[in-house]
């Protein structure tokens, strides 16, 4: 049997069938208490005269209440049956006559019209509080939903906990939650098939709907206007409380997603903290024996009588030495402005001036390279902190110098536009993929097309971004097979003329 398949209409079709017999029974008991006090108080009237008169307001008595109690129908029925009883008991007594007594004539008019007015006023009565009652079932079970979503573990899926919860909370046969971001489904209950397909099939074609003869809700799970996911619920609930039930879960989604990016940031943030104080400390412990080998170097030189080859063992030593103690400064210098404790010097500079600086400083560097300066006014004056310009464009014309293809132009430009001063390195060499351009300026990154042409460390872009971000500014690349590759800064500041 555990392989048979019941629609959920059949089990419904089932459960009306057992309904309907009972509803028939109570129907039947209800009508036979009323005739039967209809006949009580029938005979009552006819064997003690005096109740006689008053036997029609009696027989009232037992219409109302049938009509409040029991429904219109069974007041009706009750009704007739007094008319027809009176009627009887009435021919038969000798101080009776149904023809000449008006009020028998119209009685079964008034009963009807009675049981009509009480039955619909007590129908509508009881409706209205019925759905009061189910409205705040509904929402107290919202409410609970609510407390408990807000309490749910944000380190782990939510999808799973959310399926049982709504099973849980509002009674529910089946419940399917799709996370689209995760792209699995999570189910609670009792499900005759997979609703994996169900679930993803309303993500995709935006389908909500609610079919009473299954007894599905379907509802696309919407954070705003973006679907972020699907619901799709058995049993019976109302289309306010399962378009609820969907907000709710978006906005359980998107909390999961804000707690696992902050989760990740501040590991990160921590993970960069550490890393800068293990640079720092490791730059500080190179710098005493890069001191002590250069020197060294240095005294053997002095002391001359060295052979051809031990001079160039020497010079080997204090050129490699040099080149230690270039990378250890830069991690220092990484170190320092990765915290908060950078104090910027700022002071009027020449961009000519500046530029000219960095290129003497690059000049063994750029011995066999092309390069060009595209400055359009000599006498522009930027307000910023010299050292630091000089190790951005150092590090941005260090780059272009690594990976430009040979014989081609490396060119600096500075333009000012919307009061920045706007900073490129023009050059030609591998293309950098759209997916590498953010995070090529993330540190010890280096991109998959870079990282065979050259060898490098991934500190140095990273550096010119902090720069550019102390001056209050920013960094990004543009790289076109045909444009080639250019990285830029802006740094905001007042642009002013020198002094002629």
């Amino acid at each position: 049997m555990s392989g048979i398949f019941i629609p959920a209409r059949t089990i419904f079709g089932a459960r009306r069938t057992r309904g309907s017999g009972l509803r028939a029974l109570l129907f039947t008991l209800e009508c036979s208490l009323g005739v039967v006090a209809v006949v009580l108080v029938a005979t009552m009237a006819h064997w003690s005269g005096w109740l006689g008169p008053v036997a029609v307001p009696l027989y009232l008595l037992i219409v109302v209440p049938t009509a409040l109690l029991c429904g219109f129908w069974q007041a009706a029925i009750v009704s007739l049956s007094a008319f027809v009883i009176h009627a009887f008991f009435t021919v038969r007594n000798p101080w009776g006559d149904l023809a000449a007594d008006p009020l028998n004539a119209v009685s079964l008019v008034v009963f009807i019209l009675v049981a009509l007015t009480v039955s619909r006023l007590s129908a509508r009565v009881t409706g209205h509080a019925k759905e009061a009652e189910s409205w705040g079932g509904q929402m107290h079970d919202l409410y609970e939903f609510t407390r408990r979503t807000l309490q749910m573990n944000l380190h782990v899926e939510p999808g799973p906990q959310l399926a049982e919860l709504i099973h849980e909370i509002f009674a529910l046969e089946a419940v399917a939650v799709f996370d689209a971001d995760l792209h699995d489904v999570y189910q609670a209950g009792i499900w005759n098939v997979d609703p994996q397909e169900l679930a993803q099939n309303i993500y995709y074609f935006g389908t909500s709907d609610d079919d009473a003869e299954t007894g599905l809700g379907r509802r696309v799970v919407r954070l705003g206007t973006v679907p972020v996911g699907s619901l799709v619920v058995r049993g019976e609930t109302s289309p306010l409380t399962n378009n609820a039930i969907a907000s709710l879960i978006a906005i359980t989604f998107d909390r999961y997603r804000a707690f696992a990016n902050e989760s990740r940031i501040e590991t990160e943030r921590r993970a960069e903290q550490l890393r800068a104080t293990v640079l720092d400390s490791l730059a500080h412990a190179y710098k005493t024996p890069l001191t002590a080998i250069r020197a060294a170097g240095t005294g053997l030189i002095e002391m001359g009588k060295l052979s051809a080859g031990q001079a160039d063992l020497v010079a080997l030593i204090n050129e490699q030495t040099s080149l230690l103690n270039d990378l250890t400064t830069r991690l220092l210098t990484t170190a320092r402005l990765d915290t908060d404790e950078v104090v910027i010097h700022a002071a009027p500079v020449g961009i000519s001036s500046l530029i000219e600086e960095v290129l003497v400083g690059l000049k063994d560097r750029l011995a066999n390279m092309k390069m060009t300066v595209d400055l359009h006014d000599d006498g522009l004056v930027l307000f910023c902190d010299r050292q630091l310009m000089i190790m951005l464009l150092t590090q941005y014309i260090d780059n272009a110098c690594k990976y430009s293809i040979l014989g081609t132009t490396i060119t600096l430009r500075v333009a000012v536009s919307n009061g920045e001063a706007i900073f490129s390195v023009h050059s030609y060499g591998p293309v950098i993929p759209i997916s590498d351009r953010e995070r090529i300026f993330d540190r010890f990154y280096r991109s998959a097309t870079y990282s065979n042409r050259a060898s490098g460390t991934g500190i140095g872009l990273s550096v010119a971004k902090r720069v550019a971000q102390i001056h209050g500014g920013y960094v990004w690349v543009t790289s076109e097979e045909h444009e080639g590759t250019t990285f830029y800064a802006a740094i905001p500041a007042t642009m002013e003329k020198g002094s002629s």
